[in-house]
């Protein structure tokens, strides 16, 4: 796509935004302040009339061109069509017509999501020149609402991954310090919020693909209740674990977006039909900023070894702040949070085999144009157009759910995420109102750290799968930093359907903490100093054995030999052989 800003292009070099910097226009003085500018803020301005639609569109645009062609969180931007979406809410308003809560809030989307008319890749090449027929619900909604839908944002292939570096197109740098990942597999989308690329971003979040990018880059990060927000137009991972939810500066923010895209949808089958609770007006009310009355457990497993001491440290003194604030602190045991991980690497990859099975270059994917037969049409159209990591957990899944196997991988997985679930509820039902943990255990990590070493980046997302897996809302909300300048984030899990009662709690701490309205960006508006990373140089603290276990069968490659159903059916059950005594405890 090919859009102007100002009298500037914005062009695609591979699928990022490469152009640089150009005239200002009158935006830049007409949005002053607008890194700091909320959702709601710019709503009223527009509604008002103390700016324009266009103005505040031209602005992020601008910011773009300025900002994106080192960080890499967009894959495209379709600069006349946002433009033209604001003009349009500009004209509404001049005709006295009622503007929605998102009026004129320039937002992005993450690249799984439909845009109809939109190419959609998911960051894949087999999806390299998909053009998406219809627009997901999600999208719809928020479109009805007034926001400006300005670009589609970069992820790891199908959200298989937790640092953006399984994109096909590019790697995603952390606004924070560019020598870091962003996360995954929602980093572009966190990275845009990151950047003040745009107010609001949508991400999906399978197994903590929102909550761990947000926690990367410093912002404010929502996974809603399962079937909270409608699945309708996102590119299916893991049906049963893929959650759509916002990335914002702020729990307000957040809220808001999530009010307006949540709700049932004849289109998901999967759908709440519960009443969506008036976030905002909750957060709006006095007493929101008093904690009085909660229940907070702090979840001992998650600060078990692994853990790098400074986000202990940050997530500790964030405690201490919710305490201050009038809530009643208790610890809590999750018992088996530590095998929740290897379940995940076992579910959510057999799904993937079965969504994925569609992409063969007949139904849907770039085909191989010179096929010898039938067979290898599917095999090469799949070989060349998927991604490494994609590769892997297909063959993973498809194993799991095959004939002799089922039983021992696939079911034995299940029943684990029973109980993770149970534990939760065993939790709330000590009248236990949150939880809380880390939302990684590490600060973000240097580009190309752990590119290599699938195991090692599967434990990114220790803490953040078990509430996947129970399907409850989580939020991550920044609260400080490294010695070396890198955001931590503190996670708050609520019970099944209470989003309300987490977002109050980041509000409430929000009102008193300015973490989550620092920017990465000096005066001039560029992209924070390079840092250097050399490896050795920081404490890289590990992970226990018990946080390890069976979660080695992850890093088989996909060669000749994983395609041995011998060999891979050894290596599973050398894996999981050593645990059978423990699963059988927790089965029992």
């Amino acid at each position: 796509m090919i859009g102007f800003v100002n009298g500037l292009s914005i062009g695609r070099n591979g699928r990022h935004v490469v152009s640089r910097r150009g005239s200002r226009g009158a935006a830049r003085c007409a949005m002053a302040g607008g890194d700091t500018r909320s959702a709601l803020e710019i709503a009223e301005g527009v509604r008002s009339g103390a700016f324009s639609a266009e103005e505040v569109t031209r602005e992020y645009l601008d910011r773009i061109v300025d900002r994106d062609s080192e960080i890499c969180a967009f894959l495209s931007v379709d600069a006349e069509e946002a433009l033209e979406s604001a003009r349009r809410i500009d004209r509404a308003r001049e005709n006295s017509e009622k503007l929605g809560s998102l009026a004129g809030v320039p937002v992005a989307v993450k690249d799984n999501l439909c845009i109809k008319g939109s190419s959609t890749t998911a960051g894949s090449r087999i999806l390299e020149n998909y053009v998406a027929p219809y627009t997901a619900t999600a999208v719809q909604r928020l479109q009805a609402a007034g926001a400006v839908l300005i670009g589609k944002t970069n992820m790891d292939e199908y959200g298989m991954g937790s640092s953006t570096e399984k994109s096909a197109f590019t790697t995603t740098r952390n606004p924070w310090d560019t020598s870091r990942v962003s996360g995954g597999s929602s980093g572009g989308s966190a990275a845009a919020v990151a950047a003040r690329e745009c107010v609001i971003a949508v991400g999906s979040d399978t197994g903590g693909s929102i909550r761990q990018p947000a926690s990367y880059c410093g912002v404010t990060g929502l996974k809603c209740t399962y079937g909270r927000v409608s699945r309708y137009g996102l590119l299916a991972y893991a049906s049963s674990l893929d959650t759509v939810g916002p990335l914002a500066t702020s729990a307000v923010d957040a809220a808001l977006a999530a009010q307006i895209m949540a709700g049932v949808d004849r289109l998901d089958g999967t759908s709440l039909p519960d009443d969506v609770p008036d976030f905002v007006g909750m957060l709006q009310d006095k007493s929101g900023a008093s904690l009085e009355g909660v229940r907070i457990g702090v979840i001992d497993e998650a600060f078990e070894g692994g853990i790098d001491d400074q986000v202990a440290e940050k997530v500790n003194d964030a405690i201490s702040v919710l305490e201050s604030l009038g809530a009643e602190v208790v610890r809590t045991s999750l018992p088996n949070l530590r095998v929740a991980t290897s379940a995940y690497y076992i579910l959510a990859p057999s799904e993937a085999s079965a969504n994925l099975a569609r992409y063969d270059g007949v139904r849907y994917g770039e085909r191989n144009e010179d096929p010898e037969n039938m067979s290898s049409l599917y095999t090469m159209s799949r070989k060349n157009g998927l991604g490494e990591e994609v590769k892997r957990r297909i063959m993973v899944g498809t194993f799991a759910l095959s004939t002799g196997y089922y039983d021992a991988f696939y079911l034995r997985a299940q029943k684990i995420r029973t109980v993770v679930a149970q534990d939760f509820q065993s939790a709330f039902e000590k009248d236990i109102d949150l939880l809380v943990s880390p939302v990684s255990p590490t600060p973000a990590m240097g580009v190309g750290e752990k590119a290599d070493d699938p195991v090692s980046m599967y434990t990114q997302d220790i803490l953040t799968i078990p509430a996947s897996l129970a399907g409850l809302p989580a939020i991550s909300v920044p609260c400080g930093f490294s010695s070396t300048g890198l955001p931590i984030g503190l996670q708050v899990i609520g019970s099944f359907g209470k989003e309300a009662d987490v977002l109050r709690a980041a509000h409430a701490y929000q009102l008193n903490t300015d973490f989550h309205a620092k920017s990465p960006h000096g005066q001039d508006g560029q992209v924070g100093d390079l840092k250097e990373y050399e490896n050795g140089e920081e404490k890289d603290p590990g992970l226990s054995s018990g946080l390890l276990e069976g979660l080695e069968v992850l890093a088989l490659r996909v060669t000749s030999d994983v395609l041995s159903p011998n060999l891979l059916r050894m290596r599973l059950n050398e894996i999981y052989a050593p645990n059978d005594d423990v699963l059988e405890d927790i089965l029992s």
